[in-house]
Formats: structure tokens, sequence, C-alpha cells
């Protein structure tokens, strides 16, 4: 791809300039707010929003709103994106302003991270109760990662929550997102990424029955244990089928049906399990085919308290894939069905 050059000059000039050099050289490793630059550059805020305004109105950055928060992050797709990474191959991490930029980075990802990890703290006690009925969760991710397969290019995680599907299936992907309406969860996610040093991961914060992305944008979406908090599962379906390229995939993992009320009463589960065949029937009228359902049986009771099967469907758009990513999903649907079948 290439650009006009009053484009190409446009976005020489925002980048050279030495603090929004230092700014574009921070986004290679994630987003970040301006308070954050404050912290890491010692400029102040005012000064700070300009260079990004600049930068944003040259297409370098780009931003996207959090409650009241706002994270900015490079460009990731296009010919301003190639032409800043090629600039900044030639970037010496060395040098001491970026090496000093990049040990208050640290800095600053600490302090996010400590703050995030106080907030789960305080309901980790809960997640337990709720991850210790069913299969162990190494076990989960396994067959998870099992019947998604690989060659997805673009990945939405719908209900992110600590982004532990992020790190699963999102390594490797040019395109990875997690959805959560909850900004303290999104900051849980968003250490925990940094932490297990897994980039370029785009969180942003929306409703599952809104969500902020046009038709088409996603080969595959995952929705993983957040059905059953939802009044309106079948609408949220439709939403993520929405999203799916032609021929993408839709994961969906929840629980079977139970009868553990104290779930609903103490954990706010709105739904106590699905049937298989009630979540296929909402496939089916997403226009999507099942390719794969699986169940994971729960470990044995000694304390008399109910088990929870875990289970997953995988389903697929009707609509003919592009050329182009017609052997990709083939791929990934035969690992489906070899998975279930295993």
């Amino acid at each position: 791809m290439s650009l006009p050059s009053d484009s190409m000059l446009d976005v020489l000039r925002a980048i050279g300039e030495p603090t929004r050099l230092r700014i574009v050289a921070l986004l290679r490793h994630g987003e970040l707010t301006v308070s954050d630059f404050t912290d890491i550059l010692g400029q102040s805020q005012p000064r700070i929003s300009r260079h990004l305004r600049l930068l944003a109105d040259a297409g370098v950055v780009d931003k996207h709103r959090e409650g009241s928060w706002v994270f900015f992050h490079g460009v990731e797709t296009g010919p301003i994106a190639e032409l800043v990474a090629g600039l900044l191959l030639g970037l010496d991490d060395h040098d001491p302003a970026v090496a000093g930029d990049l040990d208050r980075l640290h800095v600053v990802r600490q302090r996010r991270s400590a703050a995030a990890q106080e907030y789960f703290a305080g309901i980790a006690a809960r997640w337990d109760e709720e991850r210790s009925l069913h299969a162990d969760d190494d076990e989960v991710d396994r067959a998870i990662a099992a019947i998604v397969g690989t060659g997805h290019r673009s990945l939405l995680d719908v209900g992110t929550g600590t982004g532990r599907m992020l790190q699963l299936l999102g390594r490797g992907v040019a395109r990875v997102v997690g959805l959560d309406t909850s900004h303290s969860m999104l900051a849980v996610a968003r250490a925990n990424l940094d932490r297990a040093e897994v980039r370029g991961v785009d969180l942003r914060q929306g409703d599952v029955h809104r969500p902020p992305f046009p038709p088409d944008s996603f080969d595959l979406v995952v929705v993983h244990q957040v059905l059953h908090f939802l009044d309106d599962p079948a609408r949220a379906l439709r939403e993520m089928a929405r999203l799916l390229t032609p021929g993408g995939r839709l994961l969906i993992v929840d629980l079977a049906p139970h009868g553990l009320e104290f779930l609903r009463s103490e954990h706010a589960h709105r739904r106590l399990g699905f049937r298989a065949d009630t979540v296929c029937g909402w496939l089916d009228q997403c226009e999507l085919d099942v390719a794969a359902v699986r169940s994971l049986a729960p470990p044995a009771s000694t304390d008399g308290v109910e088990r929870l099967t875990v289970q997953m469907w995988m389903a697929v758009d009707r609509r003919e894939p592009a050329a182009a990513t017609t052997t990709a999903t083939t791929t990934a649907t035969t690992a489906a069905t070899t998975a279930v079948a295993g």
C-alpha cells in the first residue's frame, strides 16, 4: 500500500518532533492514557494532549473511550501504520531518552497492575468458588484451544473479564480485541496481558448488546462464560453473528443446565445453564451452522454439592468465505470437528 505525498509529509511532520517521536515509540508497547504519558515524559497534561491531537490529525494514533478514561494507541493497519513501523525500526532502544521512557513505562505498568489486582482480590473468592465447581481451568483451556484450532486472523473476546481467552487464543493473531462492560475488569485484563507480555491487544468498554464494531469485523468471536449473565442471550448472539466475516466462526463456552440457585442469588447468574438444543436453535436463527459441540464433565462431588458441566458450541457463518480465507476456515473447522470426535 502507498500514501499520497501530502499524507506522507503530514505523518513525517507529526513524528518529526522529539516528544511526539517518544510518544509513538511508547505506543509500540501498548495503549496509554494522557496521565500515563505525563508520568513517563514529565510534561504537563495540556502539552501532552496537544501532541496527541497532532498525531491523531495526521492519522498516526487513534483512541477509544473507556468510561471517563481515554486510551491512545498507534494505528494498526494501512499504509500509515506500515510507514510508522518502518521508521521505528531504525530507533535505538538503547538511546538514553528511549531507554529512560521504557523504564518509566515499566513503573507505570507496575502501578496499574497493583491497582487492578487490588480490585480483583475483592472478587477473587467468588471466582474461585465458581471455578471449583467445574472441570479444571487447564482442561477447559486445552479443549478450547483444540476446538478453535489455528488460522484465524481477527479475534473478538466478548466479556473478556481477566483476559484469559485473549492470552490463550490471541498470540500471533493480527487483530485481537477484548470487550467488557466493566472498566475495572478491563484494568485487570490489561494488567494480566502486560504481565504475560501479550502485546497489541485492543481492550474496549462496551455493551454486548450494542458492540461498537461494524458488521463483518472478525473471523473468530468467543463468548466465554458470558451468556448466563444476560437477560436476553439470544439477542446477544444475534449481535455476535452480525460481527462475523463470511465463513467466520463463533465459539460459545457456557454451562449445562444445573440447579445451583445460589449462583443466581449470590453470583449474578441470570440463567442456570443452557440446554444444547436451545443454543443450537439460537445459532440456527442467526444463520450459523453448528460445526461442533463438546461437553466437559465436572469433577466428582465430595461434599454433596452439585457440580457444573462445561459445554462448548462452535458455529460457522453460512456465507461463503472469501477465497483467501477458505483454507484457514476449513482447517480450523476440521480441527474443531476432530476435537469433538476425540
